[in-house]
């Protein structure tokens, strides 16, 4: 993801700080990341849009026929909204988009089920279950004021869904913009998009915005979907994002980060 200047590095760190694992991986995810995520595309059976169709997926249905369990389960965590972490104290990298008005509370991360907090919300959990190639989920929480700046994902072998539970009365003035395209959230409507196309989101209103959003793999055709195993799991076993499941665990055990 990026900085205010729209760097195209991940999860924005900028290139530099961090450790020469940090420096190391940056240098090659820009290398390589462009002509992967080319490939992918190329190979995708959903083709290339910067917005899906949600019938081109057979489990947003289910998701959106339970989108009030699922809002039920979001509203007992945040009966305890001080407990909910910001995403930049779960994964610091993410300053260079956002501050601490985007808390995000974890059911699955990065291809790992989050058991503690499953059990938290087990009619979510189990929806959860059903979605094939899932690899993050999370309440995402956008507090009165917030703002994500400009930027792009890191690879094409995913796609995010974002499943609207509680939108601001004043909805226009919540928003996204996908590679130029203002969205709204409508409450129970579900959005899936590519985002290594640029997008935007800002909540101009008094009130919390809370969505249910998820990270599914691509369908992708051989051989085009060895590669985005690939890249994925590369991903997974950067220091980005073990360090950031290493900071979840710890919060969830009361140590925070």
């Amino acid at each position: 993801m990026l900085d205010a200047e729209r760097q195209e590095t991940p999860l924005g760190v900028p290139p530099e700080i961090g450790s020469w694992k940090r420096r190391l991986t940056l240098a090659l995810g820009r290398a390589t990341r462009h002509g992967i995520s080319g490939t992918i595309a190329r190979y995708s059976a959903v083709g290339d849009p910067p917005i899906f169709a949600n019938a081109q997926f057979a489990w947003v249905k289910t998701l959106e026929d339970n989108w009030r369990v699922i809002r039920a389960d979001a509203d007992a965590i945040l009966r305890r909204k001080d407990t909910v972490p910001s995403l930049v104290e779960i994964s610091p990298d993410h300053k260079g988009i956002s501050d601490g008005k985007w808390k995000s509370f974890f059911l699955w991360g990065y291809g790992f089920r989050i058991a503690e907090n499953c059990e938290r919300c087990p009619q979510t959990a189990a929806l959860l279950d059903n979605i094939p190639g899932l690899q993050s989920a999370f309440f995402s929480i956008m507090d009165p004021g917030a703002h994500l700046i400009p930027h792009r994902g890191v690879t094409k072998a995913i796609f995010t869904t974002h499943l609207a539970l509680r939108v601001p009365r004043a909805a226009e003035r919540c928003w996204m913009t996908v590679d130029g395209q203002k969205v709204i959230w409508r409450e129970g409507e579900a959005l899936l998009f590519d985002d290594t196309y640029e997008h935007e989101v800002r909540n101009e209103t008094p009130e919390d915005r809370v969505i249910l959003l998820l990270h599914v793999k691509r369908p992708v055709r051989f051989a085009g979907s060895l590669l985005a195993d690939f890249f994925l799991w590369c991903v997974r076993s950067s220091p980005f994002i073990q360090d950031a499941l290493k900071n979840l665990e710890a919060w969830n055990s009361g140590q925070k980060p």
